[in-house]
């Protein structure tokens, strides 16, 4: 495997980006505790629960993600799970299912399946230094699904109150 392929975009203190190249392809599971950004071709799972993933613009995944944020620029098939966020950017397209404290679809983009909010995988210990009551009524609220269904460009929204 060429190095310049997996070599890291940037090395910080606190972790590195992997990056997987557009000419490589691969088949199996992917796990760890860097960022990763795909521009290649990837068909499995990837596992990445406290880090965040990159789908390129040239990448097509077919493949089941779990991540603290995953961004969208190239094309994925499969079911998406972030702690934080998912963002759709305006040419990515997505067809699964997404499961996210936070969601950003681009005007453009392209997403088919469903959407489950859920907040609380994403309350932080600030949210522990609030009085018992509103803590409460925060992962209350928090823990009612909205469900959004979309097809091609256009958005249908169901919410349970």
């Amino acid at each position: 495997m060429s190095t310049d392929a997996m070599r890291p975009l940037s090395t910080t203190p606190s972790g590195s980006t992997a990056r997987l190249g557009a000419s490589l392809h691969v088949k199996g599971e992917i796990s760890g505790n860097e960022d990763l950004h795909i521009d290649g071709s990837l068909e499995g799972l990837i596992q990445l629960e406290d880090r965040k993933l990159t789908v390129g613009a040239s990448a097509k995944l077919t493949a089941d993600v779990v991540a603290r944020e995953v961004v969208v620029y190239g094309s994925v098939k499969g079911n998406l799970r972030a702690r934080d966020r998912i963002e759709i950017k305006k040419d990515g397209s997505v067809v699964g299912d997404l499961t996210t404290a936070r969601i950003m679809i681009e005007d453009g983009a392209y997403f088919k399946g469903s959407i489950e909010i859920d907040r609380t995988a994403s309350v932080s210990e600030t949210d522990l230094d609030k009085p018992a009551y509103s803590r409460a009524a925060t992962v209350s609220a928090a823990t009612t699904p909205a469900h959004v269904t979309t097809t091609a460009h256009s958005t249908t929204t169901k919410s349970s109150s």
